[in-house]
């Protein structure tokens, strides 16, 4: 019989980093950067009751905009070996407030699309990962295929902040040219088109709505990797789960401490989280 040992890849002869080091299989950062991006005149995608009321509105203000999901490709730069273009397209959500006739005002919605592109480094590598499947007792099974190829290609990960709403204002539609890049239908993800009450109008109309927004974005590239890390045995807490029914609404309110920050905020280049 062939000689089977138990695997303490941690052994000081082996690895010399002690034996509570163990292997792991993460994700590794690769490459990052940050960036402060303004979409300037961006258009809205009305339903079609938004696009009516923008026809006929006097003036118009947004009262939230919210990232409703994004859409992220990479793609290996042919001449440049290791190097990645990563394509982002952030599908926002735009709640607005239209002043119609006689001093009323009505709440319409819409979609934004703003897109960045970002190069970053992500390494070579190309393989194929199978894994085990989960089944129990499967010896006596018909063989079957194990779970589909997956890569060690890079992955690229978006870290954005809701975005900031700058300017939002009505054009005419033959004056839209001349300010911003706006097409006259886009193809939007079903996931986006329902979290929007009514559909989207087919691009009628002579009047445009365009916003100007600000994101704050962190783009990392990561690639899975075996790692050997120095670790600690995870131990049983010793806090138990304590149930808090028999605290009155009132009793648990006097225990919490005064948000003392929210109504005296902290003044300009006080703290180290005023740090651009």
């Amino acid at each position: 019989m062939a000689d089977m040992k138990s695997g303490c890849f941690g052994s000081q002869s082996q690895s010399g980093f002690g034996k509570d080091s163990v292997y792991v299989d993460v994700s590794r950062i690769l490459d990052s950067c940050r960036d402060k991006d303004c979409y300037e005149n961006t258009r809205v995608y009305l339903t079609s009751f938004g696009q009516e009321v923008i026809e006929r509105c006097g003036s118009i203000r947004v009262k939230s905009a919210q990232i409703a999901g994004t859409n992220i490709c990479v793609n290996p730069i042919t001449f440049n070996k290791g190097f990645y273009q990563i394509t982002i397209k952030i599908y926002v959500k735009i709640v607005l407030e239209a002043c119609v006739c006689l001093g009323n005002s009505q709440e319409i919605e819409g979609v934004c699309v703003c897109e960045k592109n970002v190069v970053l480094y992500g390494s070579e590598g190309s393989v194929n990962i199978f894994r085990s499947d989960n089944c129990p007792n499967c010896f006596c099974r018909a063989p079957s295929l194990a779970s589909k190829a997956q890569n060690n290609l890079p992955v690229a990960v978006l870290e954005v902040a809701e975005p900031v709403v700058l300017d939002a204002k009505i054009v005419d539609k033959c004056d839209c040219q001349k300010c911003c890049d706006c097409q006259n239908c886009i193809d939007l993800p079903e996931e986006i088109l329902d979290c929007i009450s009514g559909k989207l109008c087919d691009c009628e109309g002579n009047k445009i709505l365009t916003v100007s927004l600000g994101f704050f974005s962190v783009v990392r590239i990561e690639r899975p990797g075996q790692y050997l890390v120095s670790g600690t045995p995870y131990s049983v807490p010793d806090k138990e789960c304590l149930p808090s029914d028999d605290e009155t609404p009132c009793e648990i309110f006097k225990n919490m401490s005064f948000p003392t920050d929210e109504f005296y905020p902290p003044a300009y280049g006080c703290g180290c989280n005023n740090q651009r």
